[in-house]
């Protein structure tokens, strides 16, 4: 199959039956175009041709993506996107074939869920990915930003003060906003501002950076509701080494686009699906990845609630790579 004939497919309406047959058919072209994932797959010990069910396929583990150069063809990348690290960690590498792609999937998810993003006013709050590039949240926050007909949407760094007061504006204007913050600016800014904007949707993408201590989602959320005076906080779920994003409108329950799919596997036999219900480590399917590897595993614990939600419980150290005989250099 040539990747040209699967472009066309990704973003189509999908039912289980075409959504397997996608799925089957780039992990095919990943296992034959994708030197490194054919390594590790092999050494999963897996026949690619007896794979015939989506807990069959072998899902790379994230972390890989620190140390290795993960592409499916020959390709000069239009961009590289690079995860945020602490002090001495290494950053992840996302090699970006096609922008266009990554485009059309972020557009598609977010109209998916909320609509178009021309009748927004987007507002982001994201100093820590402003003050470093390769960030593929600030990428597409440009997109949407530039998709707006309001132009007060834009960045912000530290100007709460600026913020706070086109918050206000904007409420009494009657605008649609969405507020996109990472977690710790969120939780600086309402400690010196609140407003009462039920209609503004406030969406946090996860992440204190080393600026506050950890808390978990709940806490943040029942901080940040009343200080914005709203009902539920949305969240943004994605990553460096996806090209595709689930989205939450409360309770930490999160919904994938139709061309993404979440699979949950035992924490202690990584090749083993854990049984519905039963929480563990979040596995991805993301068909946008196609140029990349478009069968994840994460460091994230959750849980299905059903064919298309989940809710992410947590995160855990996994540095080793169990169930696959496989050595990284």
């Amino acid at each position: 199959m040539e990747r040209s004939q699967l472009r066309k497919r990704i973003f189509a309406r999908h039912s289980e039956g075409s959504f397997l047959e996608l799925a089957l058919e780039i992990f095919q072209y990943q296992f034959e175009n994708n030197s490194f994932y054919r390594s590790f797959v092999e050494g999963c010990k897996v026949d690619p041709k007896k794979v015939k069910e989506l807990n069959e396929i072998p899902f790379l583990p994230v972390e890989l993506f620190k140390s290795n150069e993960i592409k499916t063809g020959e390709f000069q990348p239009e961009a590289i996107f690079t995860s945020s690290t602490t002090t001495g960690s290494i950053s992840s590498k996302h090699f970006i074939r096609d922008l266009e792609l990554y485009e059309e999937s972020f557009m598609r998810s977010f109209i998916h869920f909320y609509g178009d993003p021309s009748d927004y006013v987007f507002l982001a709050l994201l100093p820590s990915y402003l003050e470093r590039s390769g960030s593929s949240l600030i990428y597409m926050m440009e997109k949407l930003i530039s998709e707006s007909t309001d132009l007060r949407s834009g960045f912000f760094l530290n100007e709460f003060d600026k913020l706070n007061n086109l918050l206000v504006q904007l409420k009494s204007e009657n605008k649609k906003v969405v507020l996109v913050g990472v977690t710790y600016a969120l939780l600086d800014f309402v400690e010196k501002h609140s407003i009462n904007f039920p209609e503004l949707i406030v969406m946090e993408t996860g992440g204190m950076k080393g600026k506050r201590k950890e808390m978990v989602r709940d806490e943040v959320h029942e901080i940040l509701k009343p200080a914005f005076g709203v009902l539920s906080i949305h969240s943004e779920y994605g990553m460096t080494e996806l090209l595709s994003q689930a989205y939450s409108k409360g309770h930490g329950v999160f919904e994938t686009p139709p061309w993404m799919r979440i699979l949950v596997r035992e924490m202690n036999d990584p090749l083993n699906i854990a049984a519905h219900g039963r929480s563990g480590a979040i596995n991805i399917i993301d068909l946008a990845n196609l140029d990349s590897c478009a069968f994840i595993a994460t460091q994230d614990l959750g849980k299905l609630v059903n064919d298309t939600a989940f809710e992410v419980i947590g995160r855990f150290d996994y540095s080793d790579i169990r169930g696959c005989n496989l050595m990284v250099e």
